[in-house]
């Protein structure tokens, strides 16, 4: 077995391969196909990163990323060689160029000839320095790329225990009680099968029937809702995305807090030469990507999207033994927030998103709580992490329900996502352009809000049978059915 240091060295080489040449073809994350990519490498800030080893080692270490001890150090030196070999190269580049000059001004056939003996030694030796600055840049990326990015100043320290809960919201949370369990309650009501999908596809997988269609249905158009009425623009996006832009977002090769590659559906290619597709784990990949290599005004940022598509996991379950019903599936439907801002003004951006998510909790009537993540659930692309987590009676815990990430410039950087500044110069250089700043979160997940409402609302009569399932008003006029059976009641409505 693979020490844990080859393994990491292992997972950063693939990382590099596809990603790393302009317009080459390159090989993806635990791929057996090398696709193309349509973007350049990425631009990461070697100069930042050697000048504070310290402090990114002591980062990677606290957030548990999976790296060799001198990972940070390694890149230091990697960069460190590229400016030698960049300060070589071009020495050799000038003195070819005066050589260039002597030969155009030589009189005499003699001095002519050494000068384009010269320059002919000095062309192999060019060539030479640039095949050796090409992989002395690809040992750059090849070190950075699985750096994850900085840590909030009041991130806490430490595992998921050590999350600190920053409000609490809703009703008083009910008791514990088993008979309110999502999977008894729906087998009552007829609202999920999940013998059938087991059939058609596999464990994990479920069909929505009856009322709990409708309530996703109704659940996704009522978070879309809020969220347009805060200024997001309204999107689709694709599920089949090129996993290229998936590792470029910071689903890296691991087994922690992201949605590693390796857990993603690749989706066979229809010939040699296309591109690696993989379904997306989060409408944020898609989103994110859609911004890619471009420029943007100041003046037009924010830019705000909601987005509603599919999410897929093939992991599902593989991190806890909680996988009954739908808390935990292969496939869902999900309500994205994203975001695009300058650098100085993300913060405030994730503060305003959170009051988004907030008021969608708020009008479901849930009992919710949000913790600030501590380092170890950060991943690789978040500076800071918001969890906003559901209680729900069946299962006898708290649950995940949504979350909220600010990624600074970490996949800006990777995705060439710039901005100008009012005033600059419209033909200022793209490259010394900032990077822009990227936010994501859950409007909603549907199946687990499903989970917590379900377990919420399940109404009782004395001999203590499930009779009704209590749904909140402001669903009502989402709901597509005005028929439904006589079982689901409305908040407003008497028990």
């Amino acid at each position: 077995m693979l020490s844990p240091a080859r393994q990491s060295r292992t997972a950063i080489a693939s990382l590099s391969n596809y990603i790393f040449s302009r317009q080459r073809t390159c090989r993806c994350t635990y791929s057996t196909k090398p696709p193309t990519s349509e973007l350049p490498p990425p631009r990461l800030d070697y100069r930042t990163i050697s000048e504070n080893v310290t402090s990114k080692s002591l980062n990677a270490l606290n957030r548990k990323t999976r790296l060799p001890n001198d990972a940070v150090a390694s890149v230091a030196r990697a960069y460190s060689e590229w400016k030698r070999i960049s300060t070589e190269l071009n020495a050799k580049r000038n003195a070819r160029s005066a050589i260039g000059e002597r030969v155009r001004r030589s009189a005499d056939d003699a001095e002519r000839e050494v000068a384009l003996s010269e320059a002919s030694k000095l062309k192999t030796e060019v060539k030479d320095l640039e095949a050796t600055l090409d992989k002395a840049e690809r040992q750059c990326l090849l070190s950075a790329l699985a750096l994850p990015n900085d840590t909030h100043p009041k991130t806490p320290f430490g595992p998921e225990s050590a999350a600190v809960t920053l409000s609490s919201h809703g009703p008083n949370p009910l008791s514990s009680d088993p008979k309110r369990d999502h999977v008894a309650l729906s087998e009552h009501f007829g609202l999920l099968d999940l013998k059938s999908a087991s059939i058609v596809t596999g464990t994990s997988w479920y069909f929505l029937r009856n009322e709990a269609a409708l309530l996703e249905l109704a659940l996704t158009n009522y978070a879309m809702s809020i969220a347009i009425d805060h200024g997001f623009t309204p999107v689709t996006t694709p599920d089949v995305v090129r996993s290229d832009i998936a590792v470029r977002c910071g689903f890296q090769p691991r087994d922690d807090a992201d949605i590693p590659i390796s857990h993603m559906y690749h989706v066979s290619p229809t010939h040699p030469s296309s591109p690696e597709l993989v379904l997306s784990g989060t409408s944020e990949i898609p989103l994110a990507g859609m911004f890619a290599n471009k420029v943007y005004s100041s003046l037009s940022l924010p830019l705000k999207v909601v987005g509603v598509g599919h999410a897929f996991r093939s992991e599902a379950g593989a991190r806890s033994t909680d996988t009954r019903g739908l808390y935990r599936v292969h496939q869902f439907t999900k309500v994205e927030l994203f975001a695009v801002t300058t650098d100085d003004t993300s913060e405030a951006m994730m503060e305003d998103m959170l009051v988004i998510q907030k008021s969608i909790l708020e009008g479901l009537n849930l009992p919710f709580k949000v913790l600030d993540m501590p380092t170890e659930e950060l991943g690789a692309s978040a500076y800071r992490k918001y969890d906003v987590e559901a209680w729900m009676p069946g299962r006898g815990t708290w649950g995940e329900i949504s979350s909220l990430s600010n990624c600074t410039d970490y996949q800006a950087r990777r995705l060439h996502i710039r901005y100008r500044h009012q005033g600059s110069a419209v033909d200022s250089t793209p490259s010394r352009l900032p990077f822009a700043h990227t936010l994501n979160g859950t409007a909603a997940a549907i199946p687990r809000l499903i989970v917590a409402l379900l377990e919420n609302g399940a109404q009782f009569n004395e001999k203590g049978d499930v009779v009704a399932l209590r749904l909140p008003q402001v669903l009502r006029p989402f709901w597509i059915n005005n028929k439904a059976r006589n079982f689901v009641q409305w908040n407003d409505q008497p028990t």
